[in-house]
Order: C-alpha cells, then structure tokens, then sequence
C-alpha cells in the first residue's frame, strides 16, 4: 500500500505494510532483487545497512534469499566505536544476524578501527573504505530526532559529514545516546548508491517524517538531505 499522507517528492516512493514482518519481507525482496541485479549486469554488488536491533529481521530475511553470495561486498553505514564483540556492536549484529548459512560467504567491510582516538579510528575506516566497489543499495534507518546513520543534530562534524562534495567517506559522529562515540559513512558516500531505501517502524518515524519534509535544515533533521534524492520509504506501524 502506498504511504498517502505524506507529501513525497516526485522521485521518492512510499510503500505502507501492516506490520514489521511484512515489511521485513518486502524490504528483503527488494534488496535481494536489486543485489541480483547488480550481479548480472556487472558481476558484483555492494550492499550498505544501517545498524541498530530494527533491522534484525530484515537481516534475518535477507539471510533466507537465493542469491550468490561469494559475489556481494556488504559494510554499514555507521559503526559504534567498540569492539566487534561488545554488544553494541553493529559489525557484531550483522554477523549474528545476517552473515548466516550461505550469505556467511559475502565480504564484510567493517568500520570498527583499534585506535588510540575516535579520528583516528574514522581516519582508518576511511582509507578502508577506499577499496568498497560502489554502493548499489543503501537501507537506511532514522531516528525520532531526524538522524540517519550516525549523522546526528548537533554533532561537531555534521557539517563536513553532509557536504556532499566533501572528500572524505568516514567521519567521527558524536551521538546523545550511549555508546556516543560513533564512525558515519559521508552523505558523500551514501548518495552514491544507485538505490536507496528508508526502513521506518512506528507513529513516532512517521511524525518524525512528516516534519524533516515540511523543511527542516539539514542540520536539524539530517534525514532531510536523503529526501531531495531518490528513494524508496517503507514503513509499518
């Protein structure tokens, strides 16, 4: 069902499901369609996925889908700065929930960097990042204060995080929720992807959407720098 309360721009679609494992299935068909796309028209495909416990089961479903695996690159949009085995760990949960049976054969590009300080952690990411092929789909998440990825309102780097000419692929992000201390993928690098589709769960996102496209600055509701682009919303009560 299409989201009709929402004043989308022209390039960008809504889709409503009834609930989350709809929207779960939906989301893994679209992106394991896309990824076998990718594959047959150049020989790989690069997925991208926001972290966070909302996406499990799309991971899940994802896991389940019939697909090369051994030719997909997959990374995250943002990392919290700990380790791979703490709990927070973005890396750890998509290797818990997603690099499962036969998708365990896909190349992970993680995020998380040893360093003495979080820039020099973002600074190791980014020149790990210089080898990711192209981004064919980005998932995306937000938040209720208008952050996506771990680009979040207020944060010291969010203005180079969303120059979207800025030279860098990964930035330290500083978040109001524990763990603070988060790597982000650029805007520059995430626009870079030829799809990219917003997973939302609940009233809160979608009120929380409404207001990022009455025109919020970018800064105050980061989301807003996606909505201008073409993308593809799923949402679920």
């Amino acid at each position: 069902m299409t989201i009709s309360n929402l004043d989308l721009p022209v390039q960008t679609l809504g889709f409503s499901l009834g609930n989350a494992d709809q929207l779960a299935g939906e989301l893994a068909l679209t992106v394991s369609n896309a990824l076998r796309s990718a594959i047959a028209e150049r020989g790989a495909a690069t997925l991208v996925v926001s972290g966070g416990r909302s996406p499990i089961a799309f991971f899940e479903r994802l896991a389940q889908q019939e697909l090369d695996w051994t030719k997909v690159t997959i990374s995250l949009a943002d990392e919290r700065w700990v380790p791979v085995s703490h709990p927070d760990s973005n890396e750890g949960l998509l290797r818990r929930h997603l690099l499962q049976g036969p998708a365990a054969a896909a190349r992970l590009v993680g995020l998380y960097q040893s360093a003495a300080s979080l820039e020099q952690a973002a600074e190791r990411a980014d020149a790990k990042l210089a080898e990711l092929p192209p981004i064919d789909v980005l998932v995306l998440g937000m938040g209720e204060d208008g952050h996506t990825a771990s680009l979040f309102p207020d944060s010291p780097n969010l203005e180079a995080a969303l120059d979207p000419r800025g030279a860098r692929r990964c930035l330290p992000m500083q978040a109001p929720s524990v763990p603070r201390q988060r790597l982000s993928m650029s805007l520059a690098l995430l626009a870079s992807a030829r799809l990219t589709l917003l997973a939302l769960h609940g009233p809160g996102k979608l009120a929380t959407l409404n207001q990022a496209l009455a025109g919020e600055s970018y800064e105050a509701m980061p989301i807003r720098a996606f909505l201008a682009r073409p993308l593809e919303i799923y949402w679920c009560p």
